[in-house]
């Protein structure tokens, strides 16, 4: 796999990109991925250091990704440390495995040109106004993400050159017709069946429960019945974001920073070009050359010779050009040419050879006052609420290490308010105190035994927070008049699930055996039959069944989404040959080998390079 990648670096297929940055993501958090603001290393990958700021940044991203899928669910599972270490580990784990991914990249001497990146940066939906790059759209969006226009080319740089590894595997795979035919018919088989419900609150009404059962049920499972170490907290914010309220831009700072930056606020100086493209052939390109300056019509030699078909078609027509947008030197040759219907000399850029002709200038122009007035002021407010807080930050530093029994002296100093818990847990505390800093420092001796007053910890860029144990309790196992209902409803609900699975296996048995008995005890019956595909929620299990064979049905028995026991009984199976997604079939079977390639590659990377865990 190695060796193939090795030969299909310098290959064509390699500098294909494909696919646009997906700006949600970056705008997620990546901002704060980027730029290592700690000397701490959460994983050192070969010589490399991942910094532990921007692991606690991308554990806190996903953490919130899945509380915002998950709910209520997710923040149970936070509640059990071993589960938030393994899911720490896995962040970490994908950090690593980007790294990994990174240096193999480079190491295989695949590379992407400043133009590469400047192409990316331009094609990027969320920074085009009317279809066309917006710079005022573009430096709003990177102050938002709180990281430097350096910094966000940077990660575009890192993962364009990944774009070029996956691109490298993708090339050399491909599904042979006979894999397509095979899993396209499974994918359009379905099932026909009929099912009976069990529903659990039905058997939970017959459920009876001694005390002895009780007290047995509370004394074999204490962990679901503890109540968690809890600490009252109070604690203090200062944000840019909070202090832009307070802050008054005039108009006349408004109109002055317009007239002393009018440069930021004029369109880019433009040229409407056309041009003729020769890929391999110079001296073909020259030939070309010596024709238009004997007077041949530069649109009928694009359409006839230029082997861009796209502008070829249109006579060799590119529109309007500004710089930043080209290959470079297309770029240098195109705005070197004064007036329209100048042509150039046969230019080489990384396409090919190019012959240029300049159709039109459009000078740069200011925009209106008042169409950037709104952006001057919001800007200016940002930048005075950005000033204003590092003055406030080092307030707070000061006043709550000199006053550290409480943070009242801090809040007046800072003008701002002390924000106070109930007891509260790691997974049920407020969110700016689930950051894994915070707890850190709501660990220390300093701040949870002897109730001093935290350092300064940084949540996000401009915004900063400052803790105080108020009170603590440990973990305690709650005595059972407490918990009581919640240990019978909890019984409750696991005998009824055993007991409609006691049932739904001697309906299984019976019925696999021609043998109704059980099910008209019972007074049963099946719904109607209905056809199943592989979306339907029961198709894990019912496609996992054996088929039905002499005409006689299969069993088993399952669980629906509610918890409910479900019986199944599947009566046929049928195969649509139907072809009209086999491209797209074709095409997952080549991703899945993709992915199964990565995985190997990443494999093998990981065996090969010192790798090592500093946080967990």
């Amino acid at each position: 796999m190695m060796d193939r990648l090795r030969e299909g670096a310098n290959s064509i297929a390699i500098k294909v990109i494909l696919g646009l940055i997906i700006l949600s993501f970056v705008f997620a958090g990546i901002g704060s991925y980027l730029v290592s603001g700690s000397n701490n290393a959460a994983a050192k990958v070969g010589d490399s250091k991942i910094s532990r700021q921007d692991f606690e940044q991308a554990y806190q991203n996903e953490r919130n990704r899945m509380q915002q899928q998950l709910g209520d669910y997710f923040s149970n599972l936070l509640s059990d440390p071993s589960y938030v270490a393994s899911f720490r580990k896995s962040v970490l784990d994908r950090m690593i495995n980007d790294e990994l991914i990174q240096q193999h990249a480079q190491s295989l001497g695949l590379t992407v040109s400043d133009s590469q990146v400047r192409q990316q940066l331009l094609s990027i939906p969320a920074f085009q106004k009317d279809g066309k790059f917006d710079k005022e759209l573009y430096q709003a969006a990177l102050r938002r993400a709180g990281f430097t226009a350096d910094a966000f080319a940077e990660y575009l740089r890192k993962e364009l050159l990944r774009d070029q590894l996956v691109n490298a595997l993708q090339s050399s795979e491909f599904a042979l017709k006979g894999e397509i035919d095979h899993q396209a018919e499974l994918i359009n088989q379905t099932r026909s069946i009929q099912t009976i419900e069990l529903a659990t609150s039905t058997f939970a009404k017959k459920v009876k429960l001694t005390d002895e059962e009780i007290q047995q049920y509370y004394k074999e499972h204490p962990q679901a019945f503890t109540r968690p170490a809890q600490k009252k907290i109070s604690y203090l914010e200062v944000s840019a974001d909070d202090l832009k309220d307070q802050i008054t831009i005039s108009d006349a700072d408004v109109k002055k920073y317009y007239q002393d930056n009018i440069s930021k606020y004029s369109t880019s100086a433009q040229r409407e070009v056309s041009h003729i493209l020769i890929k391999g052939d110079k001296q073909k390109a020259e030939a070309i050359l010596k024709q238009l300056k004997a007077g041949a019509d530069f649109a009928t030699l694009a359409k006839k010779d230029s082997q861009d078909v796209g502008s070829a078609k249109q006579g060799g027509s590119l529109g309007w050009v500004e710089k930043g947008t080209m290959d470079p030197a297309f770029e240098q040759a195109a705005f070197a040419l004064k007036k329209a219907g100048d042509i150039s000399d046969v230019v080489k850029s990384s396409f090919g050879y190019h012959i240029i002709k300049l159709d039109a200038i459009k000078a740069p122009q200011a925009k209106p006052f008042k169409e950037v007035a709104e952006q001057i002021r919001s800007d200016l407010k940002d930048q005075k609420a950005v000033d204003k807080f590092y003055d406030l930050q080092d307030k707070l530093e000061k006043v709550a290490f000199e006053s550290p029994d409480s943070l009242d002296a801090a809040a007046k100093a800072v003008n701002g308010k002390v924000q106070k818990t109930d007891f509260v847990s790691q997974a049920d505390a407020p969110k700016v105190l689930q950051n894994s800093d915070v707890q850190d420092e709501l660990a220390t001796p300093e701040v949870s035994e002897d109730r001093l007053n935290s350092k300064v910890v940084q949540l996000a860029p401009e915004h900063v927070i400052v803790v105080h144990v108020d009170d603590s309790r440990p973990e305690k196992v709650l005595p059972l008049e407490e918990v009581k209902a919640k240990v019978v409803k909890q019984l409750t609900a696991m005998k009824a699930t055993e007991n409609a699975a006691t049932l739904a296996d001697q309906l299984v048995d019976s019925l696999a055996k021609g043998d109704q008995s059980v099910l008209k005890e019972n007074k049963l019956s099946f719904s109607a039959e209905k056809s199943i595909d592989r979306q339907d929620p029961l198709a894990e299990e019912v496609f996992a069944m054996a088929k039905p064979h002499d005409g006689k049905a299969t069993y088993t028995r399952t669980q629906d989404a509610n918890g409910n026991t479900i019986v199944v009984k599947l009566t046929k199976v049928a195969t649509n040959k139907d072809s009209k997604y086999h491209d797209q079939i074709g095409q997952q079977l080549t991703r899945l080998s993709t992915q199964q390639d990565i995985a190997g590659v990443i494999s093998v990377l990981r065996a090969q390079t010192d790798i090592k865990y500093y946080v967990k």
